[in-house]
């Protein structure tokens, strides 16, 4: 059936519904007139009379009775499917794919996630963990989370947290045979532990800040790692100094397993931000997801 007959239809059920071409009119927001020359021109295409029509009136012969009979039930169940629609707008379902780096997947996601799927059962979210930049549009992904400098082109970024705090840190006992590094430029002198990009292929670079200046320096040393959590826990074993998070660190400096150094010089890390392909209205589970992201744990529960 083609669209302009569908119309027709619906329009022919209106009519007879209002009693009319005036009400029906008023409701479907065009003239009287308008909606009884359709109808004749409905009437010449089918080859047979639908209305009677009176200076009063207007009902249905005995083919337009026919032709409601049958026209009701499937209307009825076009209704049902767009209160469907209503119901799948207000609880939505269906399946998120989200790529994170290693950091936000456990700081940002997961402590978020126990009340999302409590309040979305009907949402799947499939998180991938990856430090590396990824092509979310061409790997299948809903949505990404990386920090600012490493978004991609063309889409529309949440931020969702602040800037973070580096810290360089070695083991007590490290420190005690190889010295305390007092400024940058003593490193020179000591074994670091270094951070391969998992995407670029190259060795993240230390940063320092101070005054407001901002230094970078290769740094050296004999063990490279692709892994954030590795990075860490190679220098609790005292293979050398290391530039982490500082929630990564913190824990271990509290138990003294770690201790930090060149604190006046510490450098930030910029926010993570949540991003997707540039769409006007995301879909609902899309839309669930990053309001979760967006206001964290403690939200008021959808109704």
């Amino acid at each position: 059936m083609d669209r302009d007959t569908w119309n027709d239809l619906a329009v022919f059920s209106a009519i007879v519904e209002a009693g009319g071409f005036t009400r029906a009119g008023i409701g479907l927001g065009v003239s009287a007139s308008a909606l009884s020359h359709r109808m004749r021109l409905m009437e010449a295409r089918m080859g047979i009379r639908l209305l009677n029509r009176t200076t009063r009136s207007v009902a249905p012969t005995e083919a337009g009775e026919r032709l409601l009979a049958s026209l009701r039930p499937a209307m009825a169940e076009v209704d049902a499917a767009l209160v469907a629609l209503d119901v799948d707008r207000a609880r939505p379902a269906g399946r998120v794919r989200v790529t994170a780096h290693r950091s936000a997947a456990f700081g940002l996601i997961l402590p978020r996630l126990k009340t999302f799927t409590d309040d979305y059962p009907e949402i799947i979210v499939e998180l991938t963990v990856d430090d590396g930049l990824t092509d979310i549009v061409g790997a299948g992904f809903d949505a990404g989370i990386r920090r600012l400098p490493s978004l991609e082109q063309d889409m529309v970024s949440v931020k969702l947290d602040d800037s973070v705090r580096l810290m360089m840190v070695g083991s007590p006992a490290y420190l005690a045979k190889a010295g305390t590094p007092e400024r940058p430029a003593d490193l020179e002198r000591h074994t670091c532990l270094t951070y391969r990009r998992p995407t670029a292929g190259s060795i993240y670079p230390w940063t320092f800040e101070r005054d407001g200046q901002t230094t970078t320096m290769e740094v050296r040393g004999g063990f490279v790692t692709n892994d954030i959590d590795m990075l860490c826990e190679s220098a609790v074993a005292g293979l050398g100094l290391a530039c982490v998070l500082e929630t990564q660190a913190r824990p271990h400096i509290r138990s003294g397993a770690l201790v930090s150094i060149l604190d006046a010089w510490r450098p930030t890390l910029a926010p993570n931000y949540l991003y997707y392909a540039g769409r006007r209205n995301p879909p609902p589970a899309l839309r669930a997801f990053i309001d979760a992201m967006k206001t964290g744990a403690e939200r008021p529960r959808p109704a």
